[in-house]
């Protein structure tokens, strides 16, 4: 879409106000709202700007004060519109455009700290190898009444029967259906913005829902979560709760993930190069695999990126702790499906619903790349239970930043001076919540000690 096909689009649809979105290390969404022909006017002139320091905000709005990812000066960078990511706001009453851009310095280098140019720097590695990479993420949210006190746990949110829901509902379809008015919003606002979502079903946690996309191009999907997480939330409110997507809201219920299941293509001739001829899986399949076996430990944190994340990585609660593989096993954390060979794929089952999902197929994808280009080889895969195996991932965000920080391979593909900015955003986040007494605290340690 050109200049003048924005002019055309937005005069169409009778346009009033124009949304220009970027998506900051915690995937939450930064940016601009502009009358249509302010929009027009600053994506002409590389007028549409806002500063560098957007990309090292934290999760609690403030701005990391000591990093060198970033200029001290506080510079201007500008978003330049991606014309394929334009589509409809349907919850406002007005007309209302959103846009996804990308972020560039005012001398036309990318900013390399934003994450959906470190999606499209690993999805380069790949295309430089004539090789196009396919996901299809699986996403779980909560519905849950709305929470006013952060001081109280979160209680499910309640459906068309007026009752709280019991845990223990998976893939029930009564369960699902009482909050079918929410869950019709939710497809309504997708086809709305031409979000190509696929399945829902109930999973086990109480008012825990699942949403599967179609597989397709990691950036465009990428980009279809990110505007699907915000459609979530707003679809809820519409219904007076909250949707969350953290990894682990309930103490005693199972946590959200965003699975990702993954293949390689040939780009010239569309097959599956996770297959042999004979349709066995290839060398190049194996060594994907092995490839997030070695570095996946390292890339946990932009998979769990919080420290509530570490919540849903532990022994017994439905999620996995270590990197083995299996065929059509729940159990581990790399699973393949059972398919035919031109579906072929792997499932990394580790990412969680918090993930910031620029962020969480660039990790995934970067060690699978590295795995084929350093040809590792996988361990044989697991027969029965993964979980009795010993808990080798990191168990804290603080020791999955220090395994990125120290895996050069890694941070290589993921661009080092991103992997810098990541790693002083996160510690700011976690000098944050160190500070915070939790109720834990004060009901074991207040009085007895």
């Amino acid at each position: 879409m050109t200049h003048s096909r924005f002019d055309e689009w937005i005069g169409e649809h009778k346009i009033s106000e124009v949304e220009c979105l970027v998506a900051d290390m915690n995937g939450t969404a930064r940016g601009k709202i502009l009358p249509p022909k302010k929009f027009l006017k600053g994506n002409r002139s590389r007028g549409l700007r806002i500063p560098e320091e957007v990309f090292t905000l934290t999760i609690n709005g403030r701005y990391v004060q000591d990093t060198r990812a970033v200029s001290d000066s506080a510079i201007d960078i500008y978003m330049q519109p991606d014309a394929d990511t334009i589509r409809f706001v349907p919850w406002y009453q007005e007309p209302t455009a959103q846009v996804i851009c990308d972020a560039f310095h005012l001398n036309d280098d990318p900013v390399e700290i934003s994450p959906r140019h470190v999606l499209k720097r690993v999805l380069d590695l790949y295309k430089s190898k004539g090789w196009r990479p396919v996901v299809a993420p699986e996403l779980e949210f909560y519905l849950v009444k709305k929470n006013l006190d952060p001081d109280y746990p979160l209680d499910a949110a309640v459906g068309r029967t007026g009752r709280k829901e019991p845990g223990g509902q998976a893939y029930g379809i009564d369960a699902a259906n009482d909050f079918d008015p929410i869950v019709e919003d939710i497809y309504d606002y997708c086809e709305a913005q031409d979000l190509d979502v696929d399945t829902l079903s109930h999973e086990s946690g109480p008012a825990q829902l699942e949403i599967n996309f179609n597989h397709g191009d990691p950036l465009e999907l990428a980009d279809q979560v990110f505007i699907f997480k915000r459609t979530v939330r707003q679809a809820a409110l519409k219904h007076d709760m909250y949707a969350t997507f953290m990894a682990k809201p309930h103490e005693n219920e199972p946590g959200s993930s965003m699975h990702i299941h993954q293949s390689v293509m040939d780009a010239k001739t569309g097959k599956n190069i996770f297959a042999s001829k004979n349709g066995q899986p290839s060398k190049a399949f194996l060594n994907h695999i092995g490839g997030l076996q070695r570095y996946l430990a390292a890339g946990l944190s932009l998979c769990a990126p919080n420290v509530n994340s570490y919540r849903r990585l532990v022994p017994d609660s439905d999620a996995p702790t270590n990197v083995h593989w299996a065929i059509d096993n729940r159990t581990v954390s790399l699973r393949v499906p059972s398919s035919d060979a031109s579906n072929l794929r792997v499932e990394n089952r580790l990412p969680g619903a918090d993930a910031n999902p620029y962020l969480a197929f660039a990790a995934s994808l970067a060690c699978g790349y590295l795995g084929m280009m350093e040809r590792i080889k996988p361990t044989d895969p697991v027969v029965g239970s993964a979980y009795r195996y010993a808990h080798t991932l990191p168990i804290s965000l603080d020791e999955s930043l220090d395994k990125l920080n120290y895996t050069k391979p890694l941070k290589q593909v993921l661009g080092e001076k991103f992997v810098e900015a990541y790693i002083d955003v996160k510690y700011e986040e976690m000098q944050h919540y160190r500070r915070v007494i939790s109720s834990w605290e004060r009901e074991y340690l207040l009085l007895n000690v």
